[in-house]
């Protein structure tokens, strides 16, 4: 895959922040920042899982009955933990 260069303006306490990062993992300062930029390109920064599931519940709520599951199925949980 080729690369094309970039030019991208940090101030310096975020250039110092990258570079002790990129030093913490054994990687280059070019390498981390392709890094950021996929995960942060693959990440759902529009919300359209959260969404998806809004109109899901809203499109079919749950009963009264599965609320009150719910409600049971938590209280119980809570009771078996050992705090």
């Amino acid at each position: 895959m080729s690369r094309r260069q970039t030019l991208v303006q940090l101030n310096d306490a975020l250039l110092a922040r990258l570079d002790q990062r990129a030093a913490q993992l054994g990687c280059s300062r070019s390498h981390a920042i392709r890094t950021a930029v996929e995960g942060w390109l693959e990440a759902d920064p529009e919300g359209a899982t959260e969404r998806a599931i809004l109109e899901g519940y809203a499109r079919a709520p749950a009963t009264a009955g599965e609320d009150t599951w719910a409600e049971l199925s938590t209280i119980e949980s809570i009771a078996e933990e050992p705090w």
